[in-house]
């Protein structure tokens, strides 16, 4: 039996990483917190059900990942998100799989938006490749986006089973979180010397959100399915907006 690590990345998840410890308890040989310095009961939490918490400023997703493999005692990583669970079946399948893991293994992720679960408006399945060997695989990534990286020849199984993901708690939640998110990847595209495009301005929200609505099918997701799709274009829209912005912002400083 191979053992497993899971390590998870925390800032004030009390409302969620309960439920993400207590779905891995079955299958884990070790629980590592690798936490932003929380405000709230996080680490109480996470403390009381046994898990191992590392303190770590914010260096980014694939950053603070990597912190938390470095520190497993095991090869093999599961990594999990906090407003994530395992499904009943997935934890089923990584339990055979344990028997003699090799390489790396990915599943399906099912959303949760406003108690709703999302099979489509592209974002059902969303297949994450999350237990891996991390002799050779890493996180690779900038400040707001992460991949996991490893060579072409490395096996790779897909396994049944959804990871059970609970993301926006009401539509508040998501206009918050877009706001945020899309800050960080104008900056991002600041760094890259990329001022945005009104072109990409006008016709992005366009395209992403018949993209989402048609082509992936947003439309039988009913109501909640037109807002995820809709905020998809706002998503395109904000951020090449506040590429722009801060494109303008810093030719008026250099002007001055």
């Amino acid at each position: 039996m191979t053992p497993i690590s899971v390590v998870v990345i925390t800032k004030n998840e009390a409302e969620n990483i309960a439920r993400c410890i207590r779905s891995v308890q079955e299958i884990a040989d070790e629980i590592i917190i690798v936490d932003a310095h929380s405000t709230d009961d996080t680490v109480a939490i996470c403390k009381s059900l046994g898990a191992t918490v590392i303190s770590r400023n914010w260096e980014g997703y694939a950053q603070n990942k990597n912190i938390g493999n470095a520190q497993a005692k095991h090869d093999f990583i599961l990594s999990m998100d906090a407003d994530e669970a395992l499904s009943d079946e997935l934890i089923s399948e990584i339990r055979q799989v344990k028997q003699q893991l090799r390489g790396v293994y990915s599943f399906n992720r099912l959303t949760n938006y406003c108690s709703t679960w999302i099979r489509h408006s592209g974002w059902y399945p969303d297949t994450k490749t999350r237990l891996f060997d991390r002799r050779i695989a890493r996180w690779q990534g900038d400040f707001v986006h992460e991949t996991l990286t490893f060579p072409a020849e490395t096996p790779q199984t897909h396994l049944r089973g959804d990871l059970l993901h609970y993301s926006y708690h009401s539509i508040s939640d998501h206009v918050h979180r877009q706001d945020r998110y899309s800050e960080l990847a104008a900056q991002e595209l600041q760094n890259k010397n990329y001022n945005g495009s009104i072109k990409k301005l006008l016709f992005g929200p366009v395209g992403r959100f018949l993209k989402s609505y048609v082509v992936k099918k947003g439309y039988r997701d009913g109501f909640y399915g037109f807002i995820i799709c809709s905020m998809a274009a706002f998503y395109v829209f904000l951020r090449e907006a506040k590429a722009m912005h801060l494109a303008k912002q810093r030719e008026i400083s250099m002007d001055k």
